[in-house]
């Protein structure tokens, strides 16, 4: 960031957070995940594009390479989300997070993963770069919903408990609701609980929920708050693979 750009993000007084999501109840609720970082009146979080999934990159061909980097990167993952990005970066004090839902079966590569979304936002955003994050929700977003019982049970009539461990080693957590309640649909229903859903209890444990937690350890630095209690920042546990982007926020 060269200074005239750092004194304009120290300027800012609002912000605002475009996410590129995978799934389509994320495309329709996600911003709701980020109810109490809003309620603080000073950002503002909506969905800027949905993309298909990525895997790790096993080919070489119908790529391009960027003028000034030398780095190489697939056109598809250019125009989906590097360009998108950059485009949203254009507003003052805004930032961009990527993400993905990352199923059990892709989980074993989500380094690789992971390293190709950060290839396709910092290529094109060049000396942006920093303004753009990629994270996971594990596995998949309905995960979470079982660390806070009570917000299914509100709306799907049921009587769960919170799942005693790390939500985040739960293998099929749609699937699980889905045997609990067969009518379950991931987008009406979903929005609902995301609507009850506090995210303070469910990041409470600070032994659980590591990628979970550095998504808002992010959101939370680009607003330029220092860590505390709340989201359990000061102590819980981080993921390996996304927790390094945290140091490049100035």
């Amino acid at each position: 960031m060269n200074s005239h750009d750092a004194s304009s993000q120290q300027s800012c007084y609002f912000f605002y957070f475009g996410l590129i999501v995978t799934g389509q109840g994320e495309r329709d609720h996600i911003p709701k995940l980020f109810r109490s970082l809003m309620e603080s009146g000073i950002c503002y979080f909506e969905v800027i594009r949905k993309v298909e999934q990525l895997t790790s990159i096993t080919s070489n061909k119908r790529k391009i390479t960027m003028v000034g980097s030398g780095q190489t990167i697939p056109n598809k993952d250019a125009e989906r989300i590097g360009y998108p990005a950059r485009d949203y970066l254009k507003k003052p004090c805004s930032y961009v997070v990527l993400l993905d839902d990352l199923e059990y079966d892709r989980a074993a590569q989500a380094q690789q993963i992971f390293e190709r979304y950060k290839d396709a936002l910092n290529t094109i955003l060049k000396n942006q770069k920093h303004r753009a994050s990629v994270h996971f929700l594990v596995n998949m977003l309905e995960a979470y919903y079982f660390a806070h019982a009570e917000a299914i049970n509100t709306v799907l009539g049921t009587s769960l408990t919170d799942y005693p461990g790390d939500v985040e080693t739960i293998r099929h957590p749609k699937g699980d609701i889905k045997q609990i309640y067969r009518g379950f649909n991931e987008r009406e229903d979903g929005g609902k609980i995301l609507d009850s859903l506090d995210i303070e209890y469910v990041l409470s444990r600070p032994d659980t929920c590591a990628s979970l937690r550095t998504l808002f350890a992010w959101c939370s630095k680009c607003l330029g708050e220092s860590p505390t209690d709340k989201y359990q920042l000061l102590d819980g546990i981080l993921s390996e693979i996304t927790k390094p982007q945290l140091e490049d926020i100035p």
